[in-house]
């Protein structure tokens, strides 16, 4: 259970940053953040793989470019909205 736990935050971390990576800019977002928008784009970019592929585990490439794609609106939006209402 404890490495389960640790893996989703491991893998959300990991596509969070990847999700940094493809916004241009800088992003006013922390660490926290970056986490949650990359379990977010993990979730989001899951379900289109499903909606997409008849066994999204078969195209772990393309999924995981739908993850890291998602997860980078998210990481912009959030930008986005930092910039403009500062906290």
């Amino acid at each position: 259970m404890l490495f389960l736990l640790f893996s989703i935050v491991v893998g959300g971390l990991l596509i969070g940053l990847l999700g940094r990576l493809v916004v241009p800019g800088p992003n006013p977002i922390g660490l926290l953040w970056t986490l949650l928008c990359g379990l977010g784009g993990a979730v989001i970019g899951g379900l289109v793989a499903g909606l997409l592929f008849h066994r999204p585990g078969a195209h772990w490439f393309l999924t995981l470019v739908l993850e890291v794609l998602a997860a980078a609106l998210l990481v912009w939006l959030l930008s986005k909205r930092r910039r403009r209402h500062p906290v």
